[in-house]
């Protein structure tokens, strides 16, 4: 795990700088390790799927450095396949930044986060688009009300799970919706007691 990730994020000035922090010989044995590329197993497809949103960085075609947010329904980002996943590229503001990018150089960094359980999934691939029909489908979300234009296809060479320090928790209203619920209700059985007593009383 993270071990290609690893081998192909280094490089000589990161690696320069580990050796001189101490901390270069424990990350050489990681980089040992490595294969053509880090497995995605049930841990890592589990946390993608369950996503509403995530960050993804391409480079320009003059060299900088470009993040985009992706959002949209919970599994919109999805396996296709092994390490391929993808999500299908709905008509927007028609800026075509990461679409030329990846056009010109095709190596991108995901970036996902749960903040409420305080997780997050670093990514590497190459990424291609597509206007085959087949492709699009199969990353299209049922019943989103969104006209899709492409599809966004990443072979994911490596990846890398962050540590929580730092994360602050964040909710979504779903979530605290669901979290105060009982509390509510409790609160509106309360509320008619209340007006039962008070229609007693009078």
């Amino acid at each position: 795990m993270a071990q290609t990730f690893l081998r192909t994020m280094f490089g000589p000035g990161s690696r320069a700088l580990q050796e001189a922090a101490g901390s270069r010989a424990s990350y050489a044995r990681m980089e040992g390790q490595a294969g053509e590329i880090d497995v995605l197993t049930e841990r890592e497809l589990e946390f993608i799927g369950a996503r509403h949103s995530f960050y993804m960085a391409s480079t320009s075609e003059d060299g900088w450095p470009y993040i985009q947010h992706r959002g949209g329904p919970a599994g919109f980002l999805r396996q296709l396949s092994g390490n391929r996943i993808g999500f299908a590229d709905y008509r927007g503001n028609r800026q075509y930044l990461s679409t030329a990018n990846v056009a010109a150089d095709d190596r991108v960094s995901l970036f996902l986060m749960d903040y409420s359980a305080r997780r997050r999934l670093k990514m590497i691939g190459h990424a291609r688009t597509s206007r085959d029909p087949v492709d699009i489908a199969a990353l299209m979300t049922p019943g989103y009300d969104a006209e899709p234009e492409r599809a966004f296809v990443i072979d994911i060479v490596g990846f890398d799970w962050n540590c929580p320090q730092h994360i602050l928790p964040l909710f979504s209203e779903a979530q605290i919706a669901g979290a105060t619920r009982p509390l509510r209700d409790e609160l509106a059985q309360l509320r008619a007691r209340v007006i039962e007593l008070e229609g007693l009383q009078s």
